[in-house]
């Protein structure tokens, strides 16, 4: 029987990190100092050292629980001390191709890519016949990715049925990865929303133009093609898989060992994930090669290379660049410049601001609740990055059992001194029975964040489009908090679809 109304989505929660409370292990020291300073004179009985102490003690208190931009005041201070020790040294500008100093081992130029970037590497792996797939591999996590192009009939103008069955699909996705030691580690979803000048439009409809055609008819289509790009908004979308070489280590030895056999368990997991991504109506166009996700990683930096590299690829295909090869070199993927200032990250010809979801709406939502912060707009383009990371049964159960018995303790302590219990409080202890609920019914559990990024070619318009922004999340129910200090490391997880994102777990949920 049909449903009447699409199915509503809730019950996500935020990870709780704080050391005690809300408190940071930071903050906890400065509180105690702040106590310790005002009882040590009382103890001595030295009222004068108390007046000392006193504007001391508020001092540690503020820096403890005083927020700025969603951090305390210790936390903020310790990012722009770092920041500013970084741009005395230097350190905020990268630099590459001819611009950049010669390495003193050698005479060649290092063309690297920038930040926290700069370990990765992409390899070739073959797939069988003559495809290769371009496998990022991380040397510090010990990861490999690879990047497929997908493409979705999406949810707008499909009836009921059908936005639920695609939806359940997409969890039934997610859920298959939530095994045991799994060696999938992390699923992102990457999609850019790019306004169109219709160069790529142009190009491919002079080169498929038959040149016995009307000249009116073909008037009538180089007029249509030249004004709809003012108007046009182009979408791509990527699904970054990634493996843990660590947890994978049996079946990389059984596959020759190395980064060969690593490449070769990660083909063979993504060729098993055809079946479930199918049966959400989600097509594989493609998996990137190299020189693919060299031109998509090029893109991300510079958008004035997006109609340049359309405009070739398009002529690489009808033969008329001979010799030039689709997409970019994996060397020459990074910007030729970047800056990382405090709230912004300036990368060749463009400037880029990055927020973080925060918050996700407090009430249920459709499956569509995001498809605001993708809103076309004429002078700025927006990628949105959701990263994923399953959890296996038995960790599930052990961190939720502690978010329940954290929440539980917290709400006891309240109940002794007397305060009155906050129905948010209540909120997130009821979301917390559910979800523990769901795990032991079957359903998986899994950590995931979402990062948004917005990017101008004019820096007299990023505030507006960062408003515009803002006001498209808050439509869609979400909290949007700006990455201060951290803008180049929020960029390569929210505008390049390379398996960033999702930090290590460095306290329990």
């Amino acid at each position: 029987m049909s449903q009447e109304r699409p199915l509503v989505y809730a019950g996500w929660q935020s990870e709780r990190a704080g050391f005690m409370g809300s408190l940071s292990l930071t903050g906890c020291l400065l509180v105690g100092a702040a106590a310790l300073s005002i009882l040590i004179p009382i103890y001595a009985q030295d009222l004068s050292g108390e007046l000392i102490a006193v504007p001391v003690a508020v001092v540690l208190f503020t820096l403890a629980t005083v927020r700025i931009y969603g951090m305390t005041a210790d936390e903020w201070a310790v990012l722009a001390i770092r920041h500013q020790i970084n741009v005395a040294g230097g350190k905020d500008v990268f630099l590459s191709g001819v611009f950049a100093p010669r390495r003193r081992s050698d005479d060649q130029q290092p063309m690297d890519l920038p930040g926290v970037l700069a370990r990765l590497r992409i390899l070739s792996a073959p797939t069988g016949g003559q495809e290769e797939l371009a496998v990022v591999y991380d040397p510090l996590e010990n990861t490999y990715s690879a990047v497929m192009e997908i493409r979705y009939p999406g949810l707008a103008l499909e009836d009921t049925d059908q936005i639920n069955r695609r939806v359940a699909a997409w969890g039934t996705f997610l859920r298959t990865q939530c095994v045991e030691d799994g060696p999938i580690i992390r699923v992102a979803v990457h999609e850019r929303s790019l306004p169109d000048d219709g160069t790529a439009l142009q190009s491919w409809t002079a080169a498929h133009t038959d040149p016995s055609a009307p000249r009116a008819a073909v008037a009538v289509v180089e007029e249509l093609a030249a004004q709809g790009g003012t108007v046009a908004n182009t979408r791509a979308t990527y699904l970054t898989i990634t493996l843990s070489a660590s947890r994978a280590r049996l079946a990389i030895k059984g596959a020759g060992g190395g980064r060969l056999g690593a490449c070769a368990v990660l083909v063979r997991e993504i060729t098993a994930m055809y079946s479930a991504l199918a049966a959400a109506d989600l097509t594989v166009i493609r998996r990137l090669t190299p020189r693919e996700l060299a031109q998509v990683v090029r893109e991300g930096f510079d958008p004035d290379a997006v109609s340049e590299l359309a405009m070739r690829n398009n002529a690489a295909a009808q033969r008329t660049w001979e010799g030039v090869e689709p997409g970019a070199d994996p060397e020459l993927a990074g910007p030729a410049a970047a800056r990382a200032a405090r709230g912004s990250y300036q990368h060749d010809g463009a400037i880029s601001v990055t927020y973080q979801v925060r918050s996700w709406p407090a009430s249920a939502v459709y499956a569509t609740c995001l498809q605001s912060l993708l809103r076309p707009r004429p002078t700025a383009r927006r990628s949105l990055t959701l990263a994923y990371e399953p959890l296996g049964p038995r960790r599930a159960r052990a961190e939720l059992s502690k978010e329940r018995t954290k929440r539980d303790v917290a709400r006891r302590l309240r109940a002794k001194t007397g305060r009155i219990e906050s129905m948010d409080e209540r909120a997130d202890m009821a979301r917390a029975i559910e979800q523990d609920m769901a795990r032991a019914s079957g359903h998986g559990i899994v950590r995931f964040t979402g990062l948004v990024t917005v990017t101008v070619t004019d820096p007299e318009e990023l505030e507006t489009a960062c408003a515009e922004l803002q006001q498209d999340g808050a439509a869609a129910g979400l909290e949007l908090r700006r990455m201060w200090y951290a803008q180049d490391a929020g960029f390569a997880a929210a505008a390049l679809p390379l398996g960033q994102g999702l930090p290590a777990r460095r306290a329990v949920i």
